[in-house]
C-alpha cells in the first residue's frame, strides 16, 4: 500500500507543475518577453510614451498569443484536432504552420513600421523560426513546445546581454534561468516527454534566436 505522505507529495508536486505548465505556455512566452522588453528594460524604448508601448504589446497579444489560441479552439470545434493539449504529432500540424503564419506577419508588421526596435523585430523572427523548426521536428519526433519557449526566452535574454543595453541584466536573467528550470522539469513530471523532447527544444529556440539576432541585428 502507498505511503499517504507520499501520495499526497506527488500530489502536491503535480500540482505545481500543471500550475507553472499552464503559466508558461508557449503561446503566452512571447507576451512575457515582450512586456520585459517594453516596461521593464527600458534602453530600447527610451522616450516612447506609455501609449505607444501599450499598442506593442496589444499588437502581440492579438497576433502571437489571442489569434493563435483562437485557431486551436476552431481547429477542435470542427474536429481537426484531437484535444486542446495538442498531445500528439498529428494534433500540432495545423497549429504549427497557422501560429507560423501569424508569427510572420507580426514580424512583418515589425520589419515595416519606423520607430520599432531592432531588437523587437528579430525576437519575433526568432519565434517564427522556431515554430518553423518545431513543425519540422514534429515529422521525426514530439519536441516539447515548452521547451522551445522557454530556449527563445533564453536565446534573447543572451542577445540582449551583447547588445550593450544600459538596463540591469542580471536579476532578469537569473529569473528567466530559473523559470526555464522550472518549466523544463514541470513538463518531465506531467508530460511524456523525454529529456531528450525536452533539451532538444531548449537548444531549438536559442539557436533560432541566435539566427535572428545576425540577420536582423
Amino acid at each position: 500500500m502507498p505511503d499517504q505522505k507520499n501520495v499526497q507529495h506527488n500530489i502536491v508536486v503535480r500540482s505545481f507543475a500543471q500550475f507553472f505548465s499552464y503559466l508558461f505556455h508557449p503561446v503566452f512566452i512571447p507576451l512575457y518577453v515582450m512586456y520585459y522588453l517594453v516596461f521593464i528594460n527600458h534602453g530600447f524604448l527610451a522616450g516612447i510614451n506609455n501609449t505607444a508601448k501599450v499598442w506593442v504589446l496589444i499588437r502581440v497579444a492579438l497576433n502571437m498569443v489571442f489569434f493563435p489560441l483562437i485557431t486551436v479552439l476552431l481547429l477542435k470545434a470542427v474536429g481537426f484536432i484531437d484535444s486542446f493539449y495538442l498531445k500528439t504529432r498529428k494534433d500540432r500540424i495545423i497549429p504549427y504552420i497557422t501560429s507560423g503564419i501569424f508569427f510572420f506577419w507580426m514580424y512583418l508588421v515589425f520589419r515595416n513600421q519606423q520607430g520599432v526596435p531592432d531588437i523587437f523585430t528579430s525576437f519575433v523572427l526568432g519565434v517564427f523560426l522556431t515554430s518553423s523548426a518545431g513543425l519540422l521536428a514534429n515529422i521525426y519526433f514530439k519536441i516539447s513546445m515548452h521547451a522551445m519557449g522557454c530556449g527563445g526566452m533564453l536565446g534573447l535574454m543572451l542577445v540582449v546581454l551583447q547588445s550593450n543595453n544600459p538596463q540591469p541584466f542580471t536579476i532578469p536573467f537569473i529569473f528567466f534561468v530559473l523559470i526555464t528550470g522550472i518549466v523544463c522539469t514541470s513538463r518531465l513530471i506531467i508530460s511524456d516527454h523525454s529529456e531528450k523532447e525536452i533539451y532538444s527544444g531548449l537548444l531549438v529556440g536559442c539557436i533560432c534566436q541566435f539566427i535572428s539576432a545576425a540577420f536582423i541585428l
